[in-house]
């Protein structure tokens, strides 16, 4: 009985320190979002911006997948609940980022002034809302949105399934493990 207690704080430990460990690590995201000099990206420097742009979602969706994967082959060192939250919101920071580039070129987006505005944008974007008060204007703008659209649906979809399929899996062998049938 009292081996049982002390995996019960064990596994309490684990989830409070992946739950810290994941907003330490969103927020050294967000600050960086906010704090990295990428002024010089968007119209100044279109093919840098665009392959930078490209190259780092293929990074994450090719690391999303191998996630997805290790959920659904139930592999044994995989830490879903840890890495795909950070890649999602890792990806989100990236077309905010791109939003962020394409606004610097007057009319590609109405009403996007600031970083907070970009990431508001893919925001609402993300959750398909769509408020009005910004707007892609400009055929970059549009074909980003087009491609966080597509992204959303493809890439962070599949995400959020295995994720929910990993909690699901962890919570039905708990509840084996406290209650095994006779």
């Amino acid at each position: 009985m009292e081996s049982s207690h002390h995996r019960e704080r064990a596994t309490a430990r684990n989830t409070l320190w992946r739950w810290l460990t994941q907003a330490v690590a969103a927020a050294v995201l967000v600050t960086a979002y906010f704090l990295l000099p990428i002024d010089d990206l968007g119209p100044r420097r279109p093919t840098l911006s665009w392959t930078l742009f490209g190259l780092t979602l293929a990074l994450i969706a090719t690391l999303l997948i191998q996630q997805i994967g290790h959920v659904l082959l139930d592999h044994p060192h995989a830490r879903p609940g840890l890495v795909i939250p950070l890649l999602m919101s890792l990806s989100i920071l990236v077309f905010a980022t791109a939003y962020q580039a394409l606004a610097q070129h007057p009319g590609e987006l109405i009403g996007l002034d600031t970083r907070l505005d970009a990431l508001y944008f893919t925001l609402v974007t993300l959750a398909t809302i769509g408020y009005g008060d910004i707007t892609p204007h400009g055929q970059a703008a549009r074909l980003v949105a087009i491609l966080q659209i597509l992204y959303t649906f493809i890439f962070l979809t599949a995400a959020a399934t295995a994720l929910s399929h990993q909690l699901r899996t962890v919570l039905l062998r708990r509840r084996t493990d406290h209650h095994p049938e006779p």
